[in-house]
């Protein structure tokens, strides 16, 4: 039940900016300089346990790639609905994207974790590409990626 809540509240903090106990948060990401074609990446949360609380963002729209990026797709089963009204364009080589999204205040140094899969077709898949706790310590620091993304900073 616990679960579900936290899951609820992440989901109306996405929904709902008007929240008094939301805020906006940034999280900019720059694509490394790669050969190959665009690359898909989602952005979701666990708890402090490594459950599943619920998906950010997802890089890319076309459901038939998202079991490349694994960790998230072992996370929700492959829910595509986890996504819906939640995705953008794949991010191209040596690209940038910003997304804007209004996340609870009790999401940070509360134990939960930020996960960045991604991957590129006919590369090498990324899971845990970025793996980085939700604080208040972390807010403006370039967080580097182990492939496919150079940096992902979060800002508020």
């Amino acid at each position: 039940m616990k679960t579900l809540m936290t899951t609820l509240a992440l989901t109306t903090a996405l929904t709902v900016p008007g929240l008094a106990s939301a805020r906006p948060v940034t999280f900019s990401t720059q694509m490394t300089n790669y050969y190959g074609n665009n690359a898909y990446f989602a952005m979701y949360v666990t708890n402090a346990n490594g459950a599943y609380v619920g998906s950010l963002w997802m890089a890319g729209g076309n459901a038939r790639y998202y079991r490349h990026l694994s960790g998230w797709y072992q996370a929700t089963g492959g829910d595509a609905a986890q996504v819906s009204g939640i995705t953008g364009a794949s991010v191209g080589s040596g690209r940038s994207v910003k997304v804007t999204l209004d996340l609870q205040d009790a999401l940070f140094d509360a134990g939960y974790v930020l996960h960045v899969d991604a991957a590129v077709e006919n590369m090498p898949e990324s899971p845990k590409e970025i793996v980085v706790p939700l604080s208040k310590a972390n807010l403006g620091k370039a967080i580097g990626g182990r492939r496919y993304i150079k940096s992902l900073t979060i800002t508020e």
